[in-house]
């Protein structure tokens, strides 16, 4: 039996743009069975468009529209068989294709005997895991797992494809973030590729962020330019995924801003090509000040007011030319709380809420290996919101090594208090846990983000706003 893996893009409820992609591959592949991606509308993020009888009944005539084509092939699409012009589930799990016995589930089990095993469930992208995904496969059958390209909210479906022959050895690899279509054959051993954390992280970002604009109908994108690392690396995504010249950067000096917040971010600009505007905030300031605030204090008040109307020239830009504001916030800072409502955590999208500040690091000069993307500058200053004279991040925040280590593994490991405090002392790591907690509020505010790790704030971490335990 010619067996084909259609790894194949969907869009959540967009049945017509569904149904073209699967044609277009069914009637360009010499096959006897293609497999494609589960496309049961809960699995691909419909989340409770489950409950909309008339979404439903798209989806349902989806499949009888591709049925009424009646292919001289079997088309496998998640668990749902179409062949003969019919529409079939299997209430085992089990299918005859062509005389064959193919298995198609949710999970691998290691118990069941068949022809092909098809493990048909779509996995959202999570850094370190895809590897151990592989290796966990011990097939006894020949095996193929599909997984389908998208974006559903902060899930990316990064493609990742791949069969194993009887032996347990791997015959196929499709590649991350793209489409595919390939005959299967079982008997073409191949080497395991193993691509660096990094260049993962930028093809799932790029490609969240183009999918993202491509399905909300943005076209363009607009965010602050601050001379940090944050901004820098945003930019530098943004231009990858959409084109610098749909990229406006907006540069919005204080009085406390240094020389370099504006000659780094206009070098950073010319070398990416992007557009930017200069705009300082010192006047509105002022104004505010004069007519609002009255006295200078030099207090949280005044800090969060510079923020906020950085976050009001941006919303401008955004509204003005039906940009998409780019929040620029890491997760070291949205665990910290240390970010300003309706300030720098305004936004449509946050391509990095799920990277901490020492992934940042590591991502920005990833792509600085072979050339200068990021100056070197930016990588090198010490980080700062630059709303006081002289602040430094690390004057009201651990180290960020440290910092992030504590994050990773309380939230995204889920260890125990005690084993955090044995290596970090127990009033550091109480009073990060604490910061955490108390910054809760701000994080159910904060905008759409890419998911990169099991436990991501933007997805499956739930703490409560109101508790008295920490």
């Amino acid at each position: 039996m010619r067996t084909a893996l259609a790894q194949t893009r969907f869009k959540t409820a967009d049945f017509e743009f569904n149904y073209g992609q699967i044609i277009e591959k069914i009637e360009n592949t010499d096959c006897d069975l293609i497999i494609f991606p589960d496309y049961d509308l809960e699995e691909t993020g419909g989340k409770d468009l489950v409950y909309d009888e008339k979404c439903l009944e798209a989806e349902s005539l989806m499949y009888e529209k591709i049925a009424a084509k009646n292919y001289d092939k079997a088309v496998l699409i998640g668990n749902i068989l179409i062949q003969n012009g019919e529409i079939s589930i299997s209430d085992d799990g089990f299918f005859v294709i062509y005389g064959k016995n193919v298995y198609v589930d949710e999970i691998y089990r290691d118990d069941v005997i068949c022809d092909l095993y098809v493990l048909a469930k779509n996995k959202y992208f999570v850094l370190n895991s895809y590897n151990d995904f592989v290796e966990s496969i011990n097939s006894r059958n020949d095996f193929i797992y599909v997984n389908a390209v998208g974006m559903a909210d902060e899930n990316v479906y990064a493609g990742g494809s791949f069969a194993k022959n009887r032996e347990n050895e791997l015959v196929l690899m499709m590649p991350v973030c793209e489409t595919d279509c390939q005959v299967v054959d079982f008997e073409n051993k191949i080497e395991f590729i193993e691509e660096p954390v990094e260049e993962l992280v930028y093809k799932v970002t790029t490609f969240g962020l183009k999918e993202y604009c491509e399905n909300t109908g943005f076209k363009k994108v607009v965010l602050g330019l601050s001379g940090g690392i944050d901004s820098a690396l945003t930019a530098v995504l943004a231009a990858r995924a959409i084109g610098p010249e749909n990229v406006l950067g907006i540069l919005m000096p204080s009085m406390y801003s240094s020389e370099g917040s504006i000659t780094d971010s206009v070098k950073l600009a010319q070398i990416l090509g992007i557009k930017t505007e200069k705009h300082s905030i010192t006047p509105l300031f002022d104004n505010f000040m004069e007519k609002v605030g009255h006295e200078l204090k030099g207090d949280l008040a005044e800090e969060n007011l510079q923020a906020r109307l950085r976050a009001l020239i941006l919303m401008f830009f955004s509204n003005r030319d039906n940009r998409l504001l780019l929040s620029t916030g890491n997760k070291s800072e949205i665990a910290m709380g240390f970010g300003t409502l309706y300030g720098d955590m305004a936004g449509g999208m946050n391509l990095i809420c799920d990277l901490t500040k020492t992934n940042v690091y590591k991502l920005s000069n990833y792509i600085n290996r072979d050339y200068e993307i990021i100056p070197q500058e930016i990588i090198d200053k010490a980080p700062s919101a630059e709303l006081h004279p002289g602040q430094k991040d690390q004057d009201r925040l651990p180290e960020y090594a440290v910092l992030d280590d504590i994050i990773e593994m309380y939230i995204e490991q889920n260890k125990p208090f005690d084993e955090i405090a044995e290596k970090y002392g127990e009033n550091l790591v109480q009073d990060t846990i604490k910061k955490i907690y108390r910054a809760q509020f701000k994080r159910r505010q904060a905008c759409l983000g890419i998911r990169l790790t099991e436990r991501a704030f933007c997805s499956n971490v739930d703490l409560p706003v109101v508790q008295r335990f920490y």
